[in-house]
């Protein structure tokens, strides 16, 4: 917990609650249903909450944001930055519905009333929505496909609308046919070693 205090010092006390309660209800959750690797639990705010927050040293969301979170898994990135952005609105999809039960059990315990989860393949979701986000689920062309139509038309942040990747590795390959793609590298927000290769990925996706 001290390290989201590191990083983000300006949290309400409301937000310190809500995030020092996630370590207790992980670790409970997980002893039942597996959402967590074994060997990353023990580093829940390192590897996965600081991780999502990624994203909000990139981009503050303006209050109203609505955002996609695609294959959750265990709420990540959606539920640190439903903590973090309280005016902003979430979806979380994953295609496995135990997941979703331990992120509803999660939200209800910390109270957090912005997120909203669907069982479901993310192609079946049919609305839009100012961002797209996920922790890499597949290459972002398999993606693009997946998220296809579902982005806003009217902008209200201070980047465009699109997708929000969080990728670690060399990404050359799979990024050269983007133009306006933009890596943001999270070694330069947080000094962990963890974070040596990761990036958080905006592709901006036209309404279609």
């Amino acid at each position: 917990m001290d390290l989201i205090l590191k990083y983000f010092p300006d949290l309400s006390e409301q937000q310190i609650e809500q995030f020092a309660a996630l370590e207790a209800l992980y670790k409970d959750w997980n002893s039942k249903i597996n959402v967590v690797s074994r060997k990353d639990i023990d580093e829940l705010y390192l590897r996965h909450v600081l991780h999502s927050l990624g994203i909000a040293k990139v981009i503050q969301f303006s209050d109203n944001s609505s955002i996609l979170d695609v294959g959750t898994g265990g709420g990540f990135p959606g539920v640190p930055l439903a903590i973090m952005f309280p005016n902003c609105q979430f979806h979380l999809v994953d295609s496995i519905n135990k997941k979703l039960k331990v992120i509803n059990a999660v939200c209800e315990a910390v109270e957090l009333t912005n997120v909203r989860t669907t069982h479901s393949r993310v192609e079946a979701v049919d609305e839009t929505y100012d961002f797209i986000v996920s922790r890499a689920v597949t290459a972002m062309p398999e993606f693009t496909k997946w998220v296809k139509g579902k982005t806003a038309k009217k902008q209200r942040n201070t980047l465009k609308n699109g997708i929000l990747y969080l990728k670690g590795g060399d990404l050359t390959e799979e990024l050269k046919q983007y133009t306006t793609v933009k890596a943001y590298l999270l070694s330069d927000y947080f000094e962990e070693e963890f974070f040596e290769t990761k990036k958080v990925i905006h592709l901006p996706l036209k309404h279609n």
